[in-house]
């Protein structure tokens, strides 16, 4: 699909679509809203901004649609496609990697009572790991508005994707 397609699409094409990036519909309605889009960047800002009020709850069904940093996403609740693609650089067959990015999964959760999520493409897993164990440190703002903008950038990714 081009922008031109997607500032032409009906409202309920548009939130689909926006919704495959960042499942939160408030989000989705305000993009699709705001349409048309001079370009990419115009639609960047306005993601940006649309982001900046993601509430608890809109956080919290986002992260739902998210798998685990190395675990394989189910096709049942996660955007399985997308989050294969996303992570593949992550090596599977490092045990010790996937250990530790396991434990360290827990520990995020326990902390932070939610799933932790990173933009992984471009990144390989001792990276993301090494963010993982810089984010656990952080507190529970910090890390609130650091998932908030770790999803931002994923559903940036996405929507380039899909208009590109």
């Amino acid at each position: 699909m081009s922008l031109e397609s997607f500032n032409a699409a009906s409202s309920e094409s548009a939130r689909e679509l926006l919704l495959v990036c960042l499942d939160v519909p408030r989000w989705a309605d305000e993009i699709a809203a705001g349409r048309p889009y001079a370009d990419l960047g115009e639609v960047a800002s306005a993601m940006g901004t649309a982001s900046s009020t993601i509430t608890d709850d809109e956080l919290e069904r986002a992260l739902a649609r998210h798998p685990r940093i190395g675990e394989r996403a189910d096709a049942q609740k996660h955007d399985a496609e997308h989050s294969a693609r996303e992570q593949s650089g992550v090596d599977a067959a490092d045990a010790a990697l996937a250990e530790d990015l396991r434990a360290g999964n827990l520990a995020y959760e326990e902390r932070f009572g939610r799933v932790f999520i990173i933009r992984a493409a471009g990144r390989d897993g001792p990276e993301i790991l090494h963010e993982l164990r810089r984010r656990l440190a952080n507190d529970d703002a910090t890390e609130r508005a650091e998932t908030i903008e770790q999803l931002t950038q994923i559903a940036l990714l996405r929507i380039r994707e899909v208009l590109s």
